[in-house]
């Protein structure tokens, strides 16, 4: 019988993973095509909301909108490549995670709206389109690869997600 490559989850791996959700900017969302079933990946930018929940800002015309609007079950690769060396090598956390839509109007919209731009600044270019949204991602669990021989299989609460007011719990 082969030996599991998980191992134990630590503060480490924990630290690590929230890193890597706090620091991203981009990600490569996976969701199933409406028409086939069949996976499609589509790179999307990413920040986090007040509560450390990842978040995108999407058009209602992209693939991946229209896909999640009829199924939202979907992953987000999160971490880039380094400078040097294997790419992979260099640490990445899986979230599989149910898309959750929020609309303009709505309450946290305008917070929301606000704490984006301060992480993804180009987006004041379209972020007032009557077409956009945002698309939260609410966690169930993660894969998190630290580099080589270092995977860990990981909780929602694993990854420490903070309270609104920011401070953590």
């Amino acid at each position: 019988m082969a030996q599991s490559p998980i191992r134990e989850t630590d503060e480490e791996a924990r630290a690590l993973a929230r890193r890597l959700i706090d620091e991203a900017r981009h990600g490569a969302l996976g969701v199933r095509d409406p028409e086939t079933g069949h996976p499609v990946v589509s790179r999307v930018a990413v920040a986090t909301d007040a509560a450390g929940a990842p978040v995108s800002l999407v058009s209602d015309l992209s693939h991946h909108t229209q896909a999640l609007t009829r199924d939202p079950a979907c992953s987000l690769l999160l971490g880039e490549p380094g400078a040097r060396g294997d790419p992979l090598t260099h640490p990445r956390i899986t979230l599989i995670a149910t898309a959750r839509f929020l609309r303009r109007g709505e309450d946290e919209h305008e917070a929301l709206a606000e704490r984006y731009l301060r992480q993804q600044p180009k987006a004041k270019l379209y972020i007032g389109f009557g077409d956009f949204g945002f698309l939260r991602f609410e966690v169930t669990r993660a894969l998190l690869n630290g580099g080589f021989g270092k995977a860990y299989a990981l909780t929602p609460a694993d990854l420490a997600l903070r309270n609104p007011s920011g401070s953590s719990g």
